[in-house]
């Protein structure tokens, strides 16, 4: 039943079959790879709903706005051992082919900047995610799927001509170093959404690895100050909870936590705690509900599933209000699990996960890929009751208050 419904829900998306780099010669213009299979990769899956409620969910992928508010639409290799020389090259494929059956209509985009290393093995260089942001929209410039969103109107646009609006996000702002004109030469290249920090510390503030979160630095506030001038939105995913807790307070404006989950259900790092979310709500800010292998677990839901997820999504829902919940699952085109244990140390995942002992899996099931997973998340809502109004603002209406609140038009 999923891809049948999944071609159906196709038929509105401009796509005419683009693979990425058409236009150049394998093996003369670039190393090729066996890439993961967008679609099909493992056993497709749909969350169970009747009949009735099937229209229903094809009624709301059609009509309403289906956001993610993080995500990376990469296809990484079939092989994710040979990743760090796949990187090396600094050449990214997009998943257009799934993309197209995914129901969705805007993505922030995120590229892979943290591990950007065509240059260095520490990623977040300069140079490095200036080149892949360079890479990325050339090859988004030869076909006819996804257009770069950098307006309101752009996001719109898309949905209106059966496209997929992608807006450039960076998980952090170390690449910036301590030179804040760089924030203005990104938003010149399209950046739209920008994190504080990742895992380690910069000239900004402190990651979530780090066991003295020191805060948001003086710089750290001349940049919250400069993006909130430029009409670039915030996101402290990635923070220490003192540092997102002095972002908010910082900012003028609304800001994102775009993927996460809740540490009052999970005890990890990489979740945030209860009053992290109460703050960033009563500033109008919105949070995005995370799906990344391993991340959004909870004691009811040890193994790692679309039911977990969504106990942090009404935990949240239930603090803070369906007004400040939305969801940005932070999915790929892969082997997520695979490429975790790859990049454990790159990424600080170890610091990430630590504390708390759980089963792992081989991949989320029913939230796999951006392809099942935002109308797996769909069904549930229908499934559960939630209203048609309540599903239009998680879904996206929520994210796009916080955009007209914080982009300049």
């Amino acid at each position: 039943m999923s891809e049948t419904v999944q071609k159906e829900g196709s038929k509105k998306k401009a796509y005419n079959g683009y693979k990425s780099f058409e236009y150049l010669e394998p093996g003369v213009d670039y190393k090729p790879y066996k890439l993961a299979k967008e679609i099909g990769r493992v056993e497709p899956f749909t969350y169970p709903v009747t009949e009735e409620q099937e229209k229903e969910v094809q009624t709301i992928l059609e009509e309403d706005m289906i956001v993610s508010l993080h995500e990376h639409t990469f296809v990484c290799p079939e092989d994710v051992t040979g990743i760090f020389e796949f990187r090396r090259q600094g050449r990214d494929w997009t998943g257009y082919e799934g993309l197209s059956v995914s129901g969705l209509d805007i993505v922030f985009e995120n590229y892979m900047d943290g591990t950007a290393m065509i240059t260095s093995n520490a990623g977040w260089k300069w140079n490095d995610v200036i080149h892949d942001l360079g890479i990325r929209y050339s090859d988004f410039a030869h076909q006819d799927l996804v257009i770069r969103a950098e307006t309101i109107e752009d996001l719109y646009r898309a949905k209106r001509e059966g496209k997929i609006a992608f807006v450039t996000s960076i998980e952090s702002a170390t690449q910036i170093e301590n030179e804040i004109d760089r924030v203005d030469v990104l938003y010149g290249l399209g950046v739209r959404v920008m994190g504080i920090a990742y895992s380690e510390a910069n000239a900004l503030g402190s990651g979530l690895k780090e066991k003295n979160d020191s805060g948001l630095s003086s710089f750290g506030h001349k940049v919250v100050k400069r993006m909130n001038k430029l009409g670039m939105t915030i996101d402290v995913s990635h923070c220490g909870d003192k540092t997102a807790m002095d972002v908010i307070e910082a900012s003028e404006k609304p800001i994102f936590i775009t993927h996460v989950g809740a540490r009052a259900l999970w005890n990890t790092n990489r979740m945030k705690p209860d009053y992290v979310f109460e703050a960033c709500a009563a500033k109008g800010g919105v949070i995005g509900i995370e799906a990344a292998p391993h991340t959004t677990l909870t004691h009811n839901h040890p193994e790692h599933s679309i039911e977990s997820v969504m106990e942090h999504f009404e935990h949240v829902v239930k603090l803070v209000g369906i007004d400040h919940v939305a969801f940005g699952l932070d999915t790929l085109y892969g082997d997520h699990v695979g490429l975790h244990h790859v990049f454990a140390n790159q990424l600080s995942i170890g610091e990430s996960h630590s504390g708390v002992e759980f089963n792992e899996v081989d991949y989320v099931k029913g939230l796999e890929n951006p392809s099942e997973a935002y109308p797996n998340v769909v069904r549930w809502l229908v499934n559960k009751g939630y209203s048609r109004e309540d599903i239009r603002k998680v879904m996206g209406e929520n994210v796009l208050r916080v955009l007209k609140e914080t982009w300049i038009k």
